[in-house]
């Protein structure tokens, strides 16, 4: 039995038969490679065969480089292995040579790149607004599920969403909610005192913050803080294939997960909504105070005045759709998430974006509705 690999080169006519024997493993790899070095130097004559029936045993690095050398020799001529055995040929075929420089791209138009991304972006746009409205329907049969048996809804989780949602958000909404309000009134107060108007900031700062600031920077704000977490929560729980378990404990995911977090933001934005509003009022009412010499009393009676129910209803209308659609963009992106962290941190980013963009659409929808119907 040979100690070290070998090689013996046999020419008949127009065909050269490489006959190896030996170990050809790392421990030998010296050697290999001073053989193969043999091979390519004295191969003249094509086809040519690598014969491997004396070759007593083989690791990746031999196979690895049996298959470097045929694919080097490729290209003068024809270059085979025969009577390798079965475990040989899964090995060579495992440690197969490749070619790792990727093929140059196509040059193309850049309008033409243009409009691919543009369909792309237009065709992505319509899978999730079918996706989202498929999610909806299931949705939909959750909660009236729910509705005819009652012992499915889960109460705790709902008040325990509330208090992630409402209760823990209320700070944060306050304060900028009222640093809006501020400097909205301020700059009105700048505009307008160049007019001898200085009264009317008061119709400004209410109607606007009633009608359109006050649900749109709490649905933003709700958003990005209560948005991300549920994708992040549901994400993390597909990640570690607890929605699989749920469904093999006979449990519906979306009654358990989804359903308790959109009924609390539905419920909970809409309070949000009336404190920020409230907030952003106070912060005028000051500003008005400081920077226009009105005072509270003055400001509440021109406030009661400026302002109707309708106004207060408008925001208070809009903000149960848009918790709706926070919430279902939300635990869609969240089921969207893969098994990685990347795809987590993605799907997180889309979710708030997503979100965002839809809450700014839909009060532009509202705000047209409201005035084509005159309210």
């Amino acid at each position: 039995m040979a100690r070290k690999p070998e090689v013996t080169i046999d020419r008949a006519g127009e065909q050269t038969t490489v006959r190896l024997s030996g170990p050809w493993t790392a421990p030998h790899a010296q050697t290999i490679e001073s053989l193969v070095q043999e091979i390519e130097t004295d191969a003249e004559t094509f086809p040519l065969t690598l014969d491997l029936s004396g070759v007593e045993r083989l690791d990746t690095l031999g196979a690895w480089t049996l298959n470097r050398t045929r694919h080097e020799l490729s290209g003068k001529g024809q270059v085979d292995f025969a009577n390798a055995t079965p475990e040989q040929k899964i090995l060579l075929d495992e440690a197969a040579f490749r070619d790792f420089q990727g093929a140059s791209k196509p040059r193309h138009s850049r309008m033409v790149d243009f409009l691919v991304d543009v369909g792309q972006s237009v065709a992505g746009a319509g899978r999730d607004m079918v996706g989202g409205v498929g999610f909806l329907g299931e949705l939909i049969s959750a909660l009236i599920r729910v509705v005819v048996h009652p012992r499915r809804f889960r109460g705790t989780a709902v008040i325990n969403q509330l208090e992630q949602i409402a209760y823990r958000g209320v700070p944060i909404i306050v304060l900028i909610s009222f640093l809006v309000g501020c400097i909205v009134s301020q700059q009105g107060i700048f505009q307008l005192v160049k007019f001898g108007a200085t009264p009317f900031v008061i119709d400004l700062i209410g109607i606007l913050v009633l009608r359109e600031l006050g649900v749109l920077l709490t649905s933003i704000m709700v958003a990005g803080r209560s948005g991300s977490a549920f994708t992040a929560e549901i994400g993390s729980m597909k990640m570690r294939e607890e929605i699989d378990a749920l469904r093999v404990m006979g449990l519906d995911p979306i009654e358990v997960l989804i359903v308790p977090r959109i009924m609390a933001l539905v419920i909970g934005l809409p309070l949000l909504t009336f404190i920020a509003s409230i907030a952003a009022l106070v912060g005028g009412g000051l500003t008005t105070w400081v920077y226009g010499d009105i005072s509270p009393d003055i400001f509440l009676n021109r406030l009661r005045a400026a302002v109707s129910l309708n106004t207060f209803l408008v925001g208070m209308i809009k903000a149960p759709f848009m918790a709706l659609v926070i919430g279902i963009i939300a635990t869609l992106e969240g089921l969207a998430v893969e098994g990685s962290a990347e795809s987590l941190g993605r799907h997180v980013t889309s979710s708030v974006v997503k979100a965002i963009f839809m809450v700014i659409v839909l009060d532009g929808l509202f705000a047209m509705f409201f005035a084509a119907i005159n309210y």
